[in-house]
């Protein structure tokens, strides 16, 4: 129930991302791209006639109390024009994003060619992966890892703050699309203590939030239990997922996660079926 391609940073195509979950016997998945939804019509498409089911999706990158905070939205109409309308000038602030990044890298001797341009930022929702995938590439860096902690985390000499919307800008998103909004990876969020996670999580439910992202790649037995008892606080539904971006993040498979990763299609029905 969350799954990326190359539309944003994710490296299998969405039809890729469609023949490989029909391979492993995958019953569905949930595209749900970076702040975009260019490679959900490819999805759905590439769907037509196979068992595995695709679930329209997005995740919208959301600031609150100065860091990240990531809302999935499930089951959405990607083709209504008040949703598109308000993720057109959302998109808008990650391309200027973009552009000063790429001053920037030029300003330290390290400009970004024509073709990596080309290759790397077109036609897909740039991230800063596609800037760390670019420098292994070109040599100036031996992993991605030392490309986000020389260049691009927060304080280093290419890193650009993005304009951000907040959550609960990403549940009107969602709330316009029709689809369901589920708080993504809440462990992630290292800024929000166990207190804090749980007053976020309660001002989200009263504006919308139907869901929560329990079952994750990354979360130890202690961080889902955590999770459930907040689903079960809020009365919010449970979803699961890899969070799988290919090669971008090899230790991490569809399906599977990290190996161990089972998320019960049951899932999935008792999200998409509430009214």
């Amino acid at each position: 129930m969350h799954v990326h391609s190359t539309a944003s940073d994710g490296t299998f195509t969405p039809t890729a991302l469609v023949e490989y979950a029909e391979q492993l016997g995958l019953y569905a998945f949930v595209l749900s791209d970076h702040d975009t939804v260019s490679g959900l019509p490819e999805a759905m498409q590439a769907a037509v006639g196979k068992e595995v089911r695709v679930i329209p999706g997005i995740e919208l990158s959301a600031s609150y109390h100065g860091a990240d905070i990531h809302i999935l939205g499930i089951n959405i109409n990607y083709e209504n024009p008040a949703f598109l309308a308000k993720l057109t000038d959302f998109q808008k602030s990650r391309q200027l994003r973009n552009e000063k990044m790429m001053q920037k890298f030029a300003d330290i001797g390290l400009p970004v060619s024509e073709d990596a341009k080309n290759r790397y930022f077109k036609d897909s929702s740039v991230t800063r992966a596609h800037f760390a995938r670019y420098l292994l590439e070109i040599g100036i860096v031996a992993t991605k890892d030392e490309a986000f902690d020389k260049y691009l985390r927060k304080g280093c000499p290419c890193y650009v703050p993005r304009e951000m919307i907040t959550p609960f800008d990403a549940l009107e998103f969602i709330r316009l699309a029709g689809g369901h909004a589920v708080l993504a990876h809440p462990m992630f969020y290292n800024h929000l203590n166990h207190e804090e996670l749980d007053s976020l999580v309660a001002a989200l439910k009263d504006a919308g939030l139907r869901g929560i992202e329990t079952i994750y790649s990354t979360n130890t037995p202690a961080e889902e239990s955590f999770t459930r008892a907040l689903a079960k606080k809020y009365d919010l539904k449970i979803t699961g997922g890899s969070d799988f971006h290919g090669s971008n993040k090899p230790d991490i498979d569809l399906m599977v996660g990290r190996g161990n990763l089972r998320i019960p299609r049951e899932l999935l029905e008792d999200l998409i079926t509430l009214p």
